[in-house]
């Protein structure tokens, strides 16, 4: 697969942009479906929605923070976690 860049008048851009949302898809693989059906290209790929990714959720925690999901406020969580990790080593994060 090769990668371009395309420039969309507001009207086109918005038809696509609606499509891609109703169909649950995103807007580059709208625009390679409506190429392959224009020039009669096969498509590479299968095309892929959200149903896809069946693995999404799986690493889910069966007894999550009863203050806050971590999948909520997990900058907190992070920051949190790295700033332990480099407490009283003297060093700065990052290095």
């Amino acid at each position: 697969m090769k990668r371009t860049q395309i420039q969309l008048d507001d009207a086109t851009y918005e038809a696509v942009r609606r499509r891609a949302f109703e169909q649950g898809r995103s807007m580059a693989a709208v625009v390679r479906e409506a190429l392959s059906e224009t020039f009669g290209a096969p498509a590479s790929k299968p095309f892929r929605t959200i149903d896809d990714f069946t693995f999404v959720g799986m690493g889910t925690d069966p007894n999550p923070p009863p203050d806050v999901p971590v999948s909520v406020d997990h900058d907190r969580w992070y920051a949190e976690a790295a700033a332990s990790r480099w407490e009283g080593s003297g060093e700065p994060e990052g290095s």
